[in-house]
């Protein structure tokens, strides 16, 4: 009896099956929730879960100080960290997207600082202020200049507790947000969960709602992924120093891009890419971190959508817009995706 041979496409199409078994098994959705939680963005930090590129990861945030979704004491602020998580086959020079596809408040309380941070105002205004003091231990032990906000999980909205206004009912729309996205930075470099930098960290950016993606250039093996530091709303440039802090449900879908060779971190929205000159607050000027932005934006725009030089430079120049991410340090540069070709 003659053999016939299998069809090239078929015998390609099974070759690719068995490869694809064998290398680069299925995506998985997995439920990861910490015992422990990290004040630095270190690699030398223990890991919580190894994850593959295109597993979605169910987990839960901390606030700012260390208090869960019940309300109890799991860590000490500021700003405990959720991780860090190891991306298999990530590389130095690789960049990892983290792709938000759920964040949400997951108690009823929340709380913020009481005023403006002195670095949001004039200098001859302070003299005037009111004194940056509430009720001393109500809401965090040691503490007197925080108020309380009742968020409402079922309208998604929040309102100001106390002290009440005479004029105005502090309630406004909620809009959850992580303020910290971060890698292991490179080196033995290993910052507190409170400043940021080109690995990310305690970006406070407003846009890291759910739905974004965050792009982070990956500095060790295993990128190191840490999250934390949820907002139940935050204004541009986090003039008071704080969102309104509560912990958070949040998954994310995580995708590793090979060879990217990013300067810092980026993010996309189902309306913008946006370049975040990322630096620590208050000891970098505001000027800096948007030349940053917008030196990042023009080699993105060149090396990835391909447009000349002079046709980038245009193109910032006339549809751009400028963030605030942090008062004294983070700008972030957007461009539209609809003028993009």
């Amino acid at each position: 009896m003659t053999a016939h041979p299998i069809p090239r496409v078929l015998a390609t199409a099974l070759l690719l099956a068995a490869i694809g078994k064998a290398e680069f098994p299925a995506a998985q959705s997995r439920q990861i929730l910490p015992t422990t939680y990290y004040n630095t963005f270190s690699h030398a930090n223990a890991v919580l879960a190894r994850i593959r590129s295109g597993d979605t990861v169910s987990t839960r945030t901390i606030d700012a100080s260390g208090r869960d979704e019940k309300g109890e004491a799991r860590a000490s602020g500021p700003n405990p960290l959720t991780g860090p998580f190891y991306v298999e086959g990530a590389e130095p020079g690789d960049a990892l997207a983290v792709r938000f596809t759920r964040m949400r408040m997951n108690r009823n309380w929340g709380f913020s600082n009481y005023r403006l941070g002195l670095y949001a105002l004039t200098p001859e205004s302070i003299e005037s202020l009111y004194p940056n003091r509430y009720r001393p231990d109500e809401i965090i032990k040691g503490r007197a200049s925080v108020v309380p906000w009742d968020l409402d999980l079922d309208r998604q909205m929040v309102r100001l507790r106390e002290p009440k206004s005479g004029v105005l009912k502090m309630e406004f729309p909620a809009r959850p947000m992580l303020g910290c996205v971060g890698v292991a930075p490179a080196g033995d470099f290993a910052p507190t969960s409170s400043p940021a930098g080109s690995y990310g960290g305690n970006l406070d950016y407003n846009e890291i709602a759910e739905g974004t993606t965050v792009i982070l250039p990956v500095y060790h093996p295993g990128a190191l992924l840490f999250i934390g530091d949820g907002h139940a709303l935050q204004a541009d440039g986090e003039p008071t120093g704080t969102g309104i802090e509560t912990s958070m449900d949040v998954e994310f879908t995580v995708t590793l891009r090979k060879k990217a060779n990013l300067s810092g971190p980026r993010a996309e929205t189902s309306e913008h890419i946006i370049s975040i000159g990322s630096q620590p607050e208050f000891v970098s000027s505001t000027n800096r971190g948007l030349e940053m932005a917008t030196t990042d934006m023009v080699n993105w725009l060149v090396a990835d959508y391909k447009l000349e030089p002079w046709a980038a430079h245009l193109l910032v120049g006339y549809q751009g817009r400028y963030d605030i991410v942090t008062v004294a340090g983070t700008v972030a540069l957007k461009i539209p995706k609809k003028q993009l070709p």
